[in-house]
């Protein structure tokens, strides 16, 4: 009988000590009010992300009209500059494991209009054409594996894409707005004290109908710093 008795005593000592590691891991690392202390639930961060899609989409001629009469002419989109994707975001904890927030995220594309012959002649040059897209969203975040130095996670974010730039639409305007889309499908972030660096594995999707595509798996790698509080 005193044999149980100890083994139980035992077990209850190890669930305890057990418990009181956890509370204390989970304080470090979800900034959660534990035993009275202070909670950083507060998260924001900057970050950088590709433009894959605008590279591929929007891209230098492969070839010039060299046959036709010096008379003729025509407009080439040359010389593309890609801005990329710069974002910031706002997150709030509300449990461990579930963070609620926004984003903003801003990407451009610049290129040269040049008119050239039907000897491919270059006959004049605009350099001030471009396009770009605003993305405003909220966005959610799912954190299921922590740890002091690394979390992994994935998210969500669903709203609206500005487009606009130097280019019309079909009727005339410069601006156009779609619906957006941004899937986190695994993020990583290493954390010192209440800093981070983060590396995210997604894509950003925006569209006004199946005709007028504005982003397609852009924004397919991201990296960002940051700060809780």
């Amino acid at each position: 009988m005193a044999k149980k008795i100890k083994k139980y005593i035992l077990i209850a000592l190890c669930c305890l000590a057990t418990s009181a590691f956890a509370e204390s891991k989970w304080d470090r690392v979800t900034n959660l009010d534990v035993n009275g202390k202070k909670a950083n639930r507060n998260e924001i961060r900057i970050g950088w992300g590709d433009q894959l899609f605008e590279t591929l989409m929007w891209r230098n001629p492969s070839s010039y009209t060299l046959t036709m009469p010096t008379g003729y002419r025509q407009t080439y989109h040359e010389n593309h500059r890609y801005h990329q994707h710069l974002w910031l975001e706002y997150q709030r904890r509300f449990c461990y494991w579930f963070s609620l927030g926004a984003m903003v995220d801003l990407s451009e594309v610049g290129w040269d209009n040049v008119v050239r012959d039907g000897r491919g002649i270059e006959q004049s040059r605009d350099p001030k054409h471009y396009f770009f897209n605003c993305i405003i969203m909220p966005t959610i975040r799912f954190t299921y594996f922590h740890h002091p130095y690394v979390n992994l996670y994935s998210g969500l974010g669903i709203g609206m894409d500005i487009n606009g730039g130097t280019e019309t639409n079909a009727y005339g305007f410069h601006n156009d707005v779609g619906a957006a889309i941004n899937l986190t499908v695994f993020g990583v972030s290493a954390n010192y004290d209440r800093w981070f660096a983060a590396v995210d594995l997604g894509g950003m999707y925006a569209l006004k109908n199946k005709n007028t595509i504005f982003l397609l798996s852009s924004r397919m790698i991201n990296v960002s710093i940051g700060a809780r509080f």
